[in-house]
């Protein structure tokens, strides 16, 4: 089951990277369903006892369900900013949208639909260029644990997320889409820069409250 799903993923990062052909999934691979994409990290039951487990049971919320990406990266896609994206520590200011098409990444950072809201319960995903367009990603290897990623949504809403660590992985490493019971970002892009052999990912935790601000 995660062989589509590899698949899939190489062609958001081949997009990203402007590398796409080596990476394509055959046109005949059914595109994944979002329950197939994301996997839950939930807490132990069986250790929790009866009476624990059934305050869990009524605790219990759904996480988001990541969509699979569709088989054509040039797929148009309707522009819908969220607010702005930023990482002081960089300089990085940009708007952000919604997609993982190459129509909407080379717009700027875009949110990978069906992964969490920011401020929301979830992995907040969010996939960028680094060598081309705005290229919002380039110093995603400079940023620090504890320097702030900051979204600030159209109706003012801000939240502040704070680096955990960056890591390099593997083309096909699915798991910087799961989602799970904690508040969390994750933003990444090709690696090295120009290409799609690897991706450089930043894990982000949320550090505050939202607070209402205004964008001008």
């Amino acid at each position: 089951m995660r062989a589509p799903i590899v698949a899939a993923l190489a062609v958001v990062v081949a997009a990203a990277s402007g590398v796409l052909a080596a990476r394509v999934a055959p046109a005949e691979e059914a595109p994944l369903s979002p329950a197939s994409v994301a996997t839950a990290v939930a807490p132990d039951v069986a250790a929790m006892g009866e009476a624990g487990a059934a305050l869990l049971d009524g605790l219990r919320v759904d996480l988001p369900s990541p969509q699979a990406p569709g088989p054509d990266p040039y797929a148009p896609t309707p522009e819908l900013r969220y607010g702005q994206l930023e990482i002081p520590s960089i300089g990085l200011s940009q708007p952000f949208f919604e997609g993982v098409t190459l129509t909407a990444i080379n717009r700027g950072p875009s949110h990978w639909p069906g992964t969490a809201m920011p401020g929301h319960l979830g992995n907040v995903v969010i996939a960028g260029h680094r060598t081309t367009h705005s290229r919002p990603f380039w110093d995603l290897d400079l940023v620090k644990p504890g320097d702030e990623l900051i979204f600030t949504m159209l109706n003012g809403e801000r939240y502040v997320y704070a680096l955990d660590r960056v890591e390099v992985v593997d083309a096909g490493a699915v798991q910087i889409v799961e989602q799970g019971y904690g508040y969390t970002a994750t933003l990444f892009g090709c690696h090295p820069k120009g290409s799609a052999r690897q991706r450089i990912v930043g894990h982000f935790t949320l550090k505050s409250a939202p607070a209402v601000v205004s964008l001008g």
